[in-house]
């Protein structure tokens, strides 16, 4: 007895419609007829129709029959259909290739845009506003510098960044970056300190409690019958 097995099979190439449609998809390319390989080709369309009923009478429900009938037979089916016969090029298109930017970040951590935004204040007018916006990037450096290394970063290294990025373009006064109010996160080693003092508290609090229970068993232990007691 031979054995059929589906990795045997030909491919599915619509798998929803079931290995027995396909099946007579292949049997209307040994149709030799054209005119008895388009009735045949009519009558699967019907079957296939009779899978999704509640579809039918939607519009170009037959039109996505006959595609998938094409399909179905690797576009090698020659009938009378009337629609346009497609082609694997309209119903499988290639996607457009993406052209992804090739920049090299320098300072990853500081992101691709601190680089741009520097530069692009090179020739721009406006001092205040120029000021405002590099004080406003040394702040975000500085954040972003200290979530990186754990540390607090030193002026100069802000500095030096800003001057390597703007291509030596924009100075920054030390001073003026000195007064800039610095956002911080707080470093982790501070929240063991934080549950350390709620421990202590919770013992301080467990303590009258168990003072208490120890009481209470000193009172049970000396008040029994006085006939017992000795």
């Amino acid at each position: 007895m031979r054995h059929n097995y589906n990795y045997t099979r030909r491919k599915l190439y619509l798998p929803e419609y079931g290995r027995h449609i396909h099946e007579m998809v292949d049997s209307l390319l040994l149709i030799e007829d054209r005119v008895e390989r388009t009735r045949q080709a009519k009558a699967v369309i019907a079957v296939m129709g009779n899978l999704n009923p509640l579809l039918r009478d939607t519009a170009d429900f037959t039109h996505k029959l006959w595609d998938h009938l094409f399909i179905m037979s690797d576009f090698q089916l020659d009938v009378d259909s009337p629609y346009p016969l497609p082609t694997r090029e309209e119903l499988q298109p290639v996607p457009r290739r993406l052209n992804y930017p090739q920049c090299q970040i320098t300072h990853k951590h500081y992101g691709k845009y601190v680089g741009k935004i520097l530069k692009s204040l090179i020739n721009c007018d406006n001092s205040r506003g120029v000021a405002l916006t590099v004080d406003n990037i040394a702040r975000y450096m500085r954040t972003k510098s200290y979530e990186y290394n754990l540390d607090h970063p030193n002026n100069e290294v802000i500095i030096k960044d800003i001057k390597m990025l703007s291509d030596y373009s924009i100075d920054i006064d030390e001073q003026a970056l000195n007064n800039i109010r610095s956002d911080y996160k707080q470093h982790s080693t501070q929240h063991p300190q934080r549950n350390k003092g709620k421990q202590v508290q919770a013992k301080g609090k467990n303590r009258p409690v168990q003072q208490q229970k120890n009481h209470k068993k000193a009172v049970v232990r000396h008040s029994g019958p006085q006939g017992i007691r000795k």
